[in-house]
């Protein structure tokens, strides 16, 4: 199961970055696709439902498939 999570603003991200966790391993979304965070998720992230996860990608210009294509972890 995938979950997402919103980062604080920042003066470059004035909406936060568009994070995601999946079985434990974080990524966050960047020009090209989901890249890895290496730890955990920044600690003021604050979770957001899939729907605004949307309303997120839709404001920043981001194509809403890229909510369906967080990277499997792999064994």
């Amino acid at each position: 199961m995938t979950r997402f999570l919103r980062s604080e603003q920042t003066m470059a991200f004035p909406h936060g970055r568009l994070i995601a966790s999946r079985d434990g391993v974080n990524y966050v979304l960047a020009p090209d696709g989901w890249d890895h965070l290496a730890g955990p998720h920044p600690r003021r992230a604050i979770p957001v439902s899939r729907e605004d996860a949307e309303d997120w990608c839709e404001r920043e210009g981001w194509d809403l498939h890229l909510l369906d294509e967080v990277p499997a972890t792999t064994s």
